[in-house]
């Protein structure tokens, strides 16, 4: 009886399929839970938890890669005062807060630095995609899973490593020493991070990365004589792969929400949106006021409800913008597609623009950050009833017709709700 053989390298070649096919299903779980918790959760209280818990996290990780570059400095300065009859846990503590001063400083300036670079939303974008394209990089590069990454970061020019050289043998301040150290990006998961700063284009937010990805990584670099004792020499690559796949999810939710803030179209939410219309197009309708079409919608800390509507082609927009309560993500709207940004004050702003596309058309837009979004719909069909029906209403007081135009909405929201609750029990 002839057993069938396997052909030789097919199992390498089933490898790599099943690894890609994982890859591209990782990569769609990590956008749908992003697409989730802007959703459904406090984003100005789950991102800020998030962010610091997730930097600090790949800090500490990075930090046993650290011990290997930066343990010799603080060997040397603890040396040094230990001579001089110091105590070394202040010099750790100096050199601790040096550290950090200099990480956020930097991570601050090439935020500024973005922020000029991307001085529209389409830039703005366009950095952060290209941003999270480093990201990815560098993660698959910490976690050798391509061998041609290997050799993949950035170098410190030779002017500046000469540089931090010579200070570091005229100084034995920790402090110093500390300053000193943002300087060194030969370490990769700190280019990482750099990078990212970078691709903020906010000098607020550029800082807050590093500061908080430098606090995670002192508790090994000052500690680093007992706890890596406790450690063996295989576990600090295997931490350092952790710290890569994190790294990586990050590149992965920068380029989804950079792509949303170049308005292209293709980002994560926007493919869900455009699958869901075809499978079940009940979208939110406009209200119609004289020869406009209005729409109403309030911004909160959660994000912008409703967010999805149904324009039509050549009718002039109404957007009637609620801001009950502002944060630094949702303070300023883009929708790149019309060339709007939309910088929210507290109170009823209106914004008028009149939709211009035919056909089936999906618009996306979002706030300045590309984390909270929405979508502007313009059906194939004009609409059913004519849209200057009201156009022979008597005159009344803006303000008042505003007011009760919100609260129309409002009940056929409710009512909206009412009958796909109706809908879902009735079918259980």
């Amino acid at each position: 009886m002839n057993v069938p053989t396997v052909p030789p390298g097919s199992h390498r070649i089933l490898r790599k399929i099943l690894t890609i096919t994982l890859a591209i299903l990782g990569i769609a779980f990590i956008l749908w839970l992003d697409r989730w918790f802007t959703a459904y959760v406090d984003l100005t209280k789950f991102n800020e938890h998030l962010s610091v818990g997730l930097l600090v996290l790949i800090g500490f990780l990075t930090g046993f890669h650290c011990v290997g570059m930066c343990g010799p400095l603080i060997l040397s300065y603890a040396t040094k005062n230990a001579r001089a009859g110091y105590q070394s846990h202040f010099a750790h503590l100096l050199y601790g807060v040096g550290k950090t001063v200099s990480y956020t400083t930097i991570g601050g300036l090439l935020g500024a630095f973005g922020a000029i670079v991307a001085f529209t939303p389409f830039t703005r974008g366009a950095v952060g995609v290209a941003a999270g394209i480093f990201l990815i990089l560098f993660g698959l590069h910490m976690l050798q899973v391509f061998p041609a990454l290997s050799h993949f970061q950035f170098r410190t020019p030779g002017f500046v490593m000469r540089f931090i050289g010579k200070e570091y043998r005229k100084h034995s301040n920790p402090f110093v020493i500390g300053l000193l150290n943002g300087l060194m990006i030969i370490c990769g998961p700190l280019q990482a991070m750099y990078v990212m700063a970078a691709g903020t284009g906010s000098w607020l937010e550029g800082a807050k990365i590093l500061f908080f990805f430098g606090i995670g990584t002192l508790p090994l670099l000052l500690g680093f004589g007992f706890l890596t004792s406790l450690l063996s020499n295989n576990l600090t690559p295997k931490l350092l792969k952790v710290s890569g796949a994190f790294i990586i999810i990050l590149g992965v939710l920068m380029i989804n929400r950079g792509v949303a803030l170049t308005g292209i179209g293709v980002d994560f939410h926007t493919l869900v949106v455009r699958v869901s219309q075809q499978l079940f197009p009940l979208v939110e309708q406009p209200f119609s006021i004289g020869k406009e079409q209005t729409i109403t919608m309030d911004v909160t800390k959660t994000g912008y409800s409703p967010n999805q509507f149904t324009l039509h082609k050549g009718v002039p927009v109404k957007w009637i913008i609620n801001a009950k309560e502002l944060t630094d993500c949702n303070k300023v709207i883009v929708v790149p597609q019309y060339g709007l940004e939309i910088k929210l004050q507290p109170g009823v702003q209106v914004i008028e623009f009149t939709p211009a596309e035919s056909g089936e058309v999906v618009v996306p837009w979002s706030c300045w950050m590309g984390m909270i979004h929405g979508t502007f719909i313009i059906p194939k069909n004009p609409p059913t009833q004519s849209i200057n029906q009201t156009s022979a209403a008597p005159a009344v007081d803006s303000n008042k017709a505003t007011e009760e135009n919100y609260q129309q909405h409002l009940l056929h929201e409710l009512n909206d709700q009412w009958q796909r609750a109706k809908s879902f029990f009735s079918g259980i």
